[in-house]
C-alpha cells in the first residue's frame, strides 16, 4: 500500500493470507493509489492440503477509470471463471501465474524445461528461448490464453514466474493482450523483465467478445450450473489422481 500511494500506481502482489476464519488462502492483493485495496482468493487450489479455496469472484472499480477482475493461475484455465468475471463488468483481467515447464500428466501437455539448457542460458540464449517459448511455455499459453481475452472482450495482463521453482523451471512469457486476443507486449527472455503497454479503451465496445456477451441467451444456459457427477476437487484434476 505504501508504494502504491508513494508512486501513484496500482500494484498487485501474491501472498499467503491468514483469513479471519483461521484458514490460509492463496491470495492476490491489489493496492490502489487512492488508498483502497482488494483481495482475490484463488478459487481452484492444489498447492498444499492446508490452503483453502476462495468462494467468490473479485471485480472492482479503480481510480484509473476502469473495472478490473483478478483470477489466479489455474482459475484462468476454467472458461466459466473468465466469463463470469467479464459479466461482472471487468474490462481488464489480472492473471498472475506460476506456470510453464510443468510435468503435465497429459501426453500433449507441458513438460519440464531441460535444466542443462537453463543453466547455460547466458552462453546459449537462443536455446533457452526455444525452451521457454516452445510447447513447454509460450506455445502452451497460446493454445488458450488469447481466447480468454478475445471471447470475453477484456484486456488481459499475464504475469508469470521464471526460473527454478522447486524441481521445475518456470517459463516467464509475461504479456499484455488486447480484447481481440492480440499480444500488445511480451517478454521472451530468460530473466526478470517488465512488460509495459498502453491500453486503448476504445477497443472494448467493438471487440468480438463484447458483441458476443450482448448476444447471450441466458435462458438456455441452465446446464452450466447443474452438477454432472463428473466434477472433481482441483487437486485430483490437476495431478491426475483417482
Amino acid at each position: 500500500m505504501r508504494l502504491s500511494l508513494e508512486y501513484r500506481i496500482t500494484i498487485g502482489a501474491g501472498l499467503l493470507e491468514l483469513g479471519d476464519d483461521g484458514r490460509v488462502y492463496n491470495s492476490y492483493v491489489v493496492a490502489m493509489p487512492d488508498g483502497t485495496w482488494q483481495v482475490h482468493r484463488k478459487l481452484h487450489v492444489f498447492e498444499h492440503p492446508n490452503i483453502s479455496a476462495g468462494d467468490q469472484f473479485t471485480v472492482f472499480d479503480t481510480p484509473h477509470g476502469c473495472r478490473v477482475g483478478v483470477l489466479i493461475c489455474y482459475d484462468n484455465n476454467i472458461v466459466e471463471n473468465a466469463r463470469a468475471t467479464a459479466l461482472l463488468g471487468a474490462e481488464i483481467l489480472l492473471a498472475p501465474h506460476q506456470t510453464g515447464g510443468c510435468n503435465s500428466v497429459s501426453p500433449r501437455g507441458m513438460k519440464p524445461v531441460d535444466p542443462a539448457i537453463w543453466a547455460r542460458r547466458d552462453e546459449d540464449p537462443a536455446a533457452v528461448e526455444a525452451e521457454l517459448c516452445g510447447p513447454k511455455g509460450r506455445g502452451w499459453l497460446m493454445r488458450w490464453l488469447p481466447s480468454r481475452a478475445h471471447d470475453n472482450g477484456m484486456f488481459l495482463l499475464f504475469s508469470n514466474g521464471i526460473g527454478p521453482d522447486d524441481d521445475e523451471i518456470r517459463t516467464g512469457n509475461a504479456m499484455v493482450l488486447d480484447p481481440y486476443g492480440e499480444i500488445i507486449a511480451e517478454t521472451r527472455g530468460a530473466g526478470d523483465a517488465m512488460v509495459v503497454a498502453d491500453l486503448d479503451a476504445s477497443l472494448l465496445p467493438t471487440s468480438s467478445g463484447r458483441r458476443w456477451l450482448r448476444a447471450r441467451r441466458p435462458e438456455l444456459y441452465g446446464s452450466l450450473v447443474q452438477h454432472t457427477g463428473q466434477e472433481q476437487e482441483t487437486r485430483k484434476v490437476r495431478f491426475g489422481e483417482t
